[in-house]
C-alpha cells in the first residue's frame, strides 16, 4: 500500500467546523491511499444445453480512491486443490470494466462453455479468484471472491 505524507506549516487563522481558532506552529498529517476493494461479487454458471454453449459470468464492483485499472479472474474446481496465488493471477484473463464513478467500476468476466469444455471439467463446487488493480498500482487479491456449482 502506498503512503503519502503531507507536512504543512500553518500560521494564522484556521476555520474548523464553523468556528475560528488560531494555530501557531506546524502540524503533520499522514494520508494513506486505500487498497482496492471488491464488493457485490457474484458468479452465474449456465450449463451447455441442446446445441448451444453455456457460460460463466462473474461480476464485481471494484473501487479505489485512485480509480480502477482492471480485474483479473480465474475459475477453478475446489476438488482440484489448485488454490491460485496472486502472482499467478497476473497472467490470466481480464474482466471488462466499465467506470460507474471516478473511483468505482463494474467489472464483468464472461467465459463461453462448450459441451466439450463441460465434459472435460470436474463437476461440483468451483471457486473464482480475483486480482483487482488500481490506477495507482495498488492491488488486492481475493482468493475466493465467489463460488458456483459446475454441472455438465
Amino acid at each position: 500500500m502506498s503512503k503519502r505524507i503531507l507536512v504543512s506549516s500553518l500560521i494564522g487563522l484556521v476555520v474548523v467546523g464553523g468556528g475560528v481558532g488560531i494555530a501557531v506552529g506546524g502540524f503533520a498529517m499522514a494520508s494513506t491511499s486505500s487498497e482496492p476493494a471488491l464488493k457485490n461479487s457474484s458468479a452465474r454458471y449456465v450449463a451447455p444445453s441442446g446445441s448451444g454453449a453455456g457460460s460463466l459470468t462473474f461480476t464485481a464492483d471494484v473501487s479505489d480512491d485512485s480509480g480502477v485499472r482492471g480485474l483479473k479472474v480465474i475459475a477453478w474446481p475446489a476438488s482440484s486443490k489448485l488454490d491460485p496465488t496472486e502472482a499467478e493471477l497476473r497472467h490470466v484473463d481480464a474482466a471488462k470494466c466499465r467506470s460507474t464513478s471516478d473511483e468505482t467500476s463494474r467489472c464483468t468476466y464472461t467465459l463461453r462453455v462448450t459441451k466439450e469444455d463441460a465434459a472435460e471439467s470436474l463437476p461440483g463446487t468451483w471457486h473464482i479468484s480475483a486480482l483487482a488493480t488500481a490506477k495507482d498500482g495498488d492491488t488486492v487479491f481475493v482468493p475466493r471472491a465467489a463460488a458456483f456449482e459446475f454441472t455438465r
